[in-house]
Parts: C-alpha cells; structure tokens; sequence
C-alpha cells in the first residue's frame, strides 16, 4: 500500500517482544462517502458539503473529527452520476466484459485539508491492520480516481499521486497550471484548461471590439493563473488590454470592496471579466448594488456562468446580459431513471456510507437515528420510501447537465482505457517484453499508458481523447442571462467555442439572440482610445497600456488604408497619398504642356516668329532684283531667314510631353539652326569687311577669298562642326526622358535628361564662339563709310544674342522642372527675335516704306539725303 505509516515495522524490529508483525493505521477520518464493490474500484471526490466545521484543538485529549455542513444538491448530482456511468458500464456488454467496476466516493467538503485525507484513503485502503508477512500483491484499492472539483486541491492531490503514477481524471479543475506534465504526469481531465478559457474570453472580445476591460480574480490558484494567461494573451494578440485587475477578497471584506468598486467606477473600461467563484461574486455584487454601479457589460467565468443565486430579481438590474462561458452541456439517457431509483440505506449511515440518507434527510427534512448535522433533531423520522417525485428539488433536473457530463466522460475514459489494456494479447503488449497488463499484478502506471490513448464518443456526440498535456479537446458554449419581462431569468446557450484538430480554435456566436442590458439594446463600447480611422496611425501613449493611444495623421506619401494601422506605409515611387491619406493615387506629371497658359504663349510666340520670318522671306523673294536685297550677297540673307525660321520652329520640340526621339532632336535641331545662322551671319560679315577693304586701291586680291562658293563652303563647314559636335553627344550619351520626383514630392516632372552635360557645354560653346566672332568682325566693321552700313546692326544683333545667352545659362541651371525647358524657349525666341528685327527690320522698312532709299546710289552713299 502506497502511504502506510509503518512505524510499528521498524519498532519490532528494535524490540521484538514489545511488537507484533503487524502494522496498522496511524488514524482513521470520517469522511462522507458512498461505496459499491467491484472487481476494480474507481475513486471519486465529490464537494458534497460548502464547509466543514472544526472542533477546538487543545490537543489535552484526542482531537475530535471535523463535521461537514451545508449540504450541496449539485455535488451530490455530480457524485450520482459517476456512480450511474459505473451502472450503465457493468450493463454494457461490449464495455469491460466479465469485469465489474466497483466505487467509493468521498465528500470533500470544500476543504483542501479533508480532499487531502480523502485521496490518501483511496489509494492506501482503510483496513486497521495489514499481516506483514502476507504477500503485498494483488489490485490497489483503487484504480484511479474521479476529481477533485477544485484546483487547488487538485494541485495538492496530484502532486502526491503523480509521484506514484495513479491516475486522476478532474471533471472541473480547470487551472492551466496543471498541464505541466513535469509536476503532474498522471493528471488527466474532461474540462479545458483556462488557458483555453482565456483564449476564448479574448475572442469573445475582438468580436465585439471590446478592447479595454477590467478583470477580478479570486485568490487563489484559480484566479492567478488566469490573471497571468489573460495579461500573456493579450500581450501577445496586441488587440486588447486590461484597464485593472483586482483580486477580490475572501469573505465579506466590506472596506477593499468598496475599494474595488470605486476603481470600477473610475475606469472607462464598460467590460468587467470576473474569474472566480460564486461566492465571491454574492460579496461583490452586494456593494455593486450598494454604489448602484450599472452601464456594465459583464463576462462571466465558467464557474459563476450558471450561479442561480446571482439570477436573482435584485441584481438582475445590474447582472442582465451577462456573457458567460459555460461547460459543454451534455445529454445522459437514463440518468433521471437512476435518480428516482435510488433508496437510502437504513441499516449503514456511518461515515463510510451516508451520503444518500444525508440527501435524504435534507430533502425531506426528516431523520435517520442520529440525526445529520443540520438536521432537526425534532424532524420525522425517514422511511426510505418518500418518493422524490413529490418533492421540487434541483437534484432532478437533468436538462442542464454540464459538470455532470464531464463526470460521465472521465469514467467512460477510466473505462476505455481498462478496456484497451485487458484486450490485450499476450507478447504483443506495450511493456517489456511484449508483455501486456493485467488485473492481478496490476500496477497503475499500465492504466496511464492506456488512458493517454484513449479516443471514443460520447452518445451525445463529442469526441473524447486526451493531448500531450492530458487536456481534454475543449469546448465551450457561450451563455447570456436573459432577463425576461415577467422578471425572471434565463440562461440562454447563444454560441460556442471550440478547438478542432486541424481548423484550430472556431468561435460561433448567434449575436441575434443576445440580450443586451443597455438603453440601445445593441453591445456596448469599451475601448481606451477609439480606432484610429484609415488615414491615421496609432501613437502609443507613455507609459500606458498599448490600447491607450493618439491617432497620428500619417505624413505626405504615406497611407494608412485600414482602421487602426500601427504604421503608415509609403506609396510607390510614381504615386502619392490622397488629402485623407488612405490611398495612394497616381503623382500629378508637369512638364511645359500645349495645353498650359505658359505653353500656350511660347507656342504663339514660335508660331508668330514664323510667320514674320516666312513673311520677311517672302518680301525679299519679291524684292528679290533690289539693290537692298542683292546687296552683301542676298542668298545669305535668304539662309538666314530660313535657319531663323528654323530656330523659331525648334522651340516646339521643348513643348509637350517628353519622348525619346523629342530629347534627342530638340538640342540638335537648336544647334544646328542657331550655328547655321551665326555661321551666315559670320560669314556676311566677313564680305561686308572684305567689300570694304576692296574698294580701296590695291583691296581687290581680298574678294577672291570670299566669292559665292566660299561663302557656301565656310557656312557648310562651321555648321558641319555642330552636326558633329551633335553626333558624337547622341551616340555616346543620348538625351533620354526622365520622371524627376526631386523637385516635388507629389508631383512626377517629365523633363529630358541632357545625358552628356560636357556635350551640352560644347554645343552651347560652339554657338557661343561664332556670335563672339561675329560681334567682334561686325564691331570692327560698324564705321564703314556706306550710307547703310549692314555691320553696324550685325553688331547691334549680336549683342543681343550674346546677351540672351549669357543670361540664359544661370536661369536654366536656377530653374526647377518645365521652368527650365520654359527658360530655354524663351532664349530662344528672344534671340531669334532679336536677330529677326535686327537685320532685317531696317531692310524691311526701306523696302516696304522708303522705297525711294532702295537705290544703288542710295545705298553707296551718293544718292538721297538722309
């Protein structure tokens, strides 16, 4: 046997003749208990009274046993049921088949101390006296045990039994603690964990975007351990957070509840998680009553959920509505049946065997000789044959059945897994050597091989087997306490949570048939800081909890594109945030568009510089055989005007959308044009000196250097150079188009990227060269004796183009985007322009209104007066 004090072993050993070879109990307890023999025996613990009493330990005389009072119907139901799943196992044919189970059940009191004494009599046996010299073999006095309804107990009870692998099946010990298989590996159950009912709270809050609640525990092993896996969880989850937790005190402590309420009322949390007993939650409800503390949305625990004392008239004002999880209810045909069979023992109401007369007693408040304590000694006697179908009591109904259920199934798998084990062949067992368990030499451990394994169906349907841990697969139903209009109250199933093997954790819930004790009839807000809407992020508060928070806007070219988002994300290069900042839209492009005012001014400007040039030019093909226009060779005049035209015509490839072939033309068409009208003008210039110089004597040999073919030959050359020039800067580093997102975040500019800034600098310089040189020939020139002197306003046009230019390049370098391709046109026409009027407005004004000056005479000086 597994505790016996066997101090009286060792004393014979010492003094022989003082000692017999026996040994016997060290004490003996009373214990409330019910029993059946059988040819194995399960054990059972049962909280059959709320409380014991204890007598006064002088310790002058031998201490007296501690009584139990207040009898509890529903534990007493629990214990029932365990003893009919024994009943309908040994009428099961097919389960456990030439073996009968037997039970011995024991009254915990709701005390660690007599649970404790409880289980040692189950494992150990109460027989006085043992024959040591007797073989130890044979079945242990009990194969496992049924319990404890508490957590507490079943730490302290576990802990013991693990060391001796007896197995233990708790019907309603819930605390996550025990699913360390290190301190309790023969500890099994057929209720989840709370680390399950944790999860399953938290779900029950995301649904309902419940975010910011407060939480009361008990004190003890229940409470804690939840407290710790609700703060592990919702760190984890980061979607919810507690706004307090407060442990509620044992007993009728009237200063630290009305501390606890005073916090409730402070906080903004409108949900309050309670995880503790019933009787915890009568003390509390009294001051909540007290302080009148409604607008509450409570959540309930499973070991409250379905409290009739708290589904009272008076608090239902402020209970109303509460959500709670609930044991799986079950189904148990025939249980009703067995009740109402059940008879009192009249000739056994000791302490070993008393259970049901003490029902009986407290039933029919009569009395068996002696009377239960609680019972009045003045009461009738007890027939045994009163008829419970006469009397209104709870131990009846049956439609409810949730802690029951898991009693059921912690026998069935006690049950299944013998089963399993006498099924057995012989050398094809799981033991060494193949070889398989029996009940003769059985040892309990070969039960906790079995009872890991085991996996049946309940007739109600659920599936029953035990993890790694020992945990049942859980499931939950979700309950409401409905308040009806006639004042009553009912606790409504309106959903589930469950766990499935593959789909993971499911919660159900028909949100319909929810009562909600609120003026909107609709679930309440409970939230620290309210969702940050898209657009926004959320900003930690310091030092407060993560549902504490500010919603920040997010920053241009961020988006936030759902309700509270921790982090705004960037657009996409080519896009930018909307003026919500929820989305991304395409970037706005610019560039210098036909369709813009500025865009359609240059147009005009280009198109109106040529119309004048094809005007001029048509002015001059008619005027053609004038003295004015054949002077200084007209078919240069005739090619400046058409590479004036030209330049004017190239300012369009700056203007509209850029494109490959546009970057590429535009600065090689404005090369070529602007060197092949300074290589004309250079080159008119140099005739005018040349003619000058020939009419002295002794000048003529300096015409033949500039005759109609070197004029050509000179223009075709410098303006080859520039072609060149041009060439070259394509192939080896081509202007391309380019988004440019540097000058403005929001905005996309399409600009030409110049590719080759040396080939643009040479291009320009080139340009920049021929206008100096021509300046500086026509400036040499510009006191010629002729009445019109051409030099002088070759000079005056250089000028002009000499200074546009120069004031072009750091107003190009300074201007940002389409401004910069705006600038370049503008020099452009500016220069074109300046080249238009200055060369050929004097000619156009004779020709056109002083026809009479259009003379060769006029000309050489020696004709009309000016």
């Amino acid at each position: 046997m597994y505790f016996m004090l066997l101090y009286s072993y060792f004393s014979s050993a010492l003094s022989p003749p003082l000692y017999s070879s026996s040994c016997q109990l060290q004490g003996q307890f009373h214990l409330n208990g019910m029993h059946k023999a059988g040819d194995v025996v399960l054990g059972g613990l049962f909280k059959v009274h709320l409380f014991p009493v204890f007598p006064d330990l002088s310790f002058t005389s031998e201490p007296q046993q501690p009584t139990c009072h207040g009898f509890d119907i529903l534990g007493f139901r629990q214990a029932q049921t365990m003893a009919f799943a024994i009943d309908e196992i040994n009428r099961n044919s097919n389960l456990l088949p030439n073996v009968t189970l037997g039970y011995s059940l024991y009254d915990n009191c709701d005390n660690l101390g007599i649970g404790f004494s409880a289980a040692l009599y189950l494992v150990s046996g109460q027989e006085e006296q043992f024959i040591l010299d007797e073989t130890c073999v044979g079945t242990p006095p009990v194969l496992a045990i049924v319990g404890d309804s508490s957590s507490t107990r079943s730490i302290a009870i576990s802990s013991v039994l693990g060391l001796y692998r007896v197995p233990m099946v708790s019907y309603f010990a819930t605390c996550s603690c025990l699913s360390d298989r290190l301190k309790f590996p023969s500890f099994f159950r057929t209720i989840p964990s709370d680390a399950f009912q944790v999860r399953a709270m938290i779900q029950i809050l995301n649904h309902f975007g419940w975010t910011w609640a407060g939480l009361l525990i008990s004190d003890d092993d229940y409470g804690r351990h939840a407290a710790r896996s609700f703060q592990s969880d919702m760190a984890q989850s980061g979607k919810s957070c507690l706004s307090y937790l407060e442990v509620l005190p044992w007993g009728d402590d009237q200063d630290e509840l009305r501390r606890i309420v005073d916090v409730m009322k402070k906080s903004t949390a409108r949900v309050v998680i309670v995880f503790a007993h019933e009787s915890l939650m009568v003390y509390l409800m009294e001051e909540v009553v007290r302080q009148n503390v409604t607008g509450l949305q409570w959540m309930a625990s499973e070991a409250w959920t379905a409290a009739t004392v708290l589904q009272t008239p008076h608090l239902m004002p402020y209970l109303a509505g509460t959500l709670g999880i609930a044991i799986r209810r079950g189904e148990i045909p025939g249980l009703k049946e067995f009740f109402l069979q059940m008879r009192p023992d009249h000739h056994n109401s000791s302490y070993g065997n008393s259970m049901v007369n003490q029902f009986w007693e407290y039933t029919f408040q009569c009395r068996f000789a002696p009377p239960t304590a609680g019972v009045d000694d003045g009461a009738a006697l007890c027939t045994g044959q009163e008829d419970l179908e006469n009397v209104e009591t709870e131990f009846l109904g049956t439609s409810n059945l949730r802690p029951e259920y898991n009693v059921y199934k912690a026998v069935y798998a006690l049950a299944y897994a013998l089963d399993d084990m006498l099924q057995c062949e012989p050398g094809r067992g799981p033991f060494s050597g193949h070889s398989c368990g029996n009940l003769k030499g059985f040892e309990p451990w070969q039960h906790l091989y079995y009872l890991e394994k085991v996996n049946f169906t309940t007739p109600f349907g659920d599936q029953v087997s035990f993890d790694e841990n020992g945990d049942v697969l859980p499931i939950y139903d979700i309950m409401n306490w409905l308040w009806l209009p006639d004042g009553g109250t009912k606790l409504q199933n309106v959903g589930e949570v469950k766990r499935s093997a593959f789909k993971g954790d499911k919660l159900t819930i028909d949100e319909d048939k929810i009562f909600w004790n609120f003026e909107s009839k609709k679930s309440p807000r409970s939230v620290c800081s309210e969702s940050c809407p898209p657009g926004t992020r959320m900003g930690r508060k310091k030092g407060e909890p993560v549902c504490c928070f500010d919603c920040i806007p997010c920053s241009e070219g961020k988006i936030s594109n759902k309700t509270d988002s921790t982090e705004c994300t960037s657009c996409p290069e080519d896009f930018w945030s909307s003026p919500q900042g929820d989305h991304c839209v395409p970037k706005k492009t610019e560039f210098l568009s036909y369709n813009e005012p500025l865009g359609i001014c240059l147009t005009a400007t280009t198109l109106l510089g040529t119309c004048i040039c094809a005007v001029v030019l048509s002015i001059f093909i008619y005027h053609r055989g004038t003295p004015i226009v054949r002077a200084n060779n007209s078919e240069l005049s005739f090619q400046i005007l058409l590479s004036l035209k030209l330049c004017f015509l190239c300012s369009l490839l700056f203007i509209g959308r850029p494109r490959l072939w546009t970057c590429q033309l535009r600065h090689a068409a404005f090369g070529i044009s602007f060197v092949l009208c300074v290589s004309c003008i250079l080159v008119k210039t140099m005739v005018v000196l040349a003619v000058f110089k020939a009419s002295k004597p002794g000048g003529g040999a300096s015409l033949k250097w500039f005759g109609v073919l070197q004029q050509r030959g000179t223009v075709m050359a410098l303006t080859s150079i520039q072609a060149a020039i041009c060439t070259t800067w394509l192939v080896s580093a081509s202007p391309v188009p380019h988004k440019n997102t540097q000058y403005h975040n929001d905005k996309i500019v399409y600009e030409c990227a110049v590719g080759s800034t040396v080939g643009f600098a040479v291009l320009l310089g080139y340009i920049g060269l021929l206008a100096i040189l021509s300046f500086l020939i026509a400036f040499i020139a510009r006191n010629l004796p002729d009445s019109f002197n051409e030099a002088k306003f070759i000079t005056f046009s250089m000028l002009i183009f000499c200074a546009v230019w120069v004031a072009f390049v750091p107003a190009y370098i300074s201007s940002p985007g389409k401004y910069a391709d705006a600038v370049e046109v503008f020099a452009i026409l500016a220069s074109s322009f300046g080249l238009l009027v200055a060369l050929f407005g004097p000619k156009c004004y004779i020709i056109l209104l002083r026809p009479e000056r259009n003379t060769k005479k006029a000309i050489m000086g020696r004709g009309i007066e000016s």
